[in-house]
């Protein structure tokens, strides 16, 4: 079910949106198969740690995170994965590795890849490993305000 906070939000801000269903997967390679959706086009939200801050990187599934980059990117001295037992309490409505990048709903920064901010659409998880939410890209970064920044690395 689309994280009820999300949809409100959504709602809220009158935003054209659409829900997908599709199998259970877990890597946003597989959902984006699942939902028939290209790698590029799929969203996922990677949890990161800069100088220790949790913070949200969104990037296409078929690009994997350049941390260095990153770290440039954002002015940071430090950039890092965080684990799953440091951010798994600010999810509470998400199952893990489901999580919405709306950063915004969640007291966490959103670094979004240039590569991603091209396309005219975003497909991401909406807070489950079944289904998952499509908007027109400007929408969303009218709402969640994320920083455009280059760390995405082909696979």
């Amino acid at each position: 079910m689309l994280v009820q906070a999300l949809r409100e939000f959504l709602d809220r801000s009158r935003i054209k949106y659409v829900v997908i269903s599709h199998s259970p997967a877990h890597t946003a390679q597989e959902i984006a198969q699942s939902a028939h959706i290209p790698g590029w086009a799929m969203a996922k939200t990677v949890i990161v740690k800069l100088d220790g801050r949790l913070a949200m990187a969104v990037l296409p599934a078929s690009e994997m995170i350049d941390l260095e980059l990153l770290a440039d990117a954002a002015f940071a001295r430090q950039a890092e994965l965080a684990e799953e037992e440091e951010f798994q309490d600010r999810f509470p409505d998400c199952q893990l590795g489901a999580m919405p990048p709306f950063g915004n709903l969640y007291g966490m920064d959103v670094y979004v890849a240039d590569s991603l901010a091209e396309d005219a659409e975003i497909a991401f998880n909406a807070g489950s490993h079944t289904e998952l939410v499509r908007m027109a890209y400007p929408d969303y970064a009218r709402l969640v305000k994320p920083r455009i920044l280059r760390f995405g690395a082909p696979r």
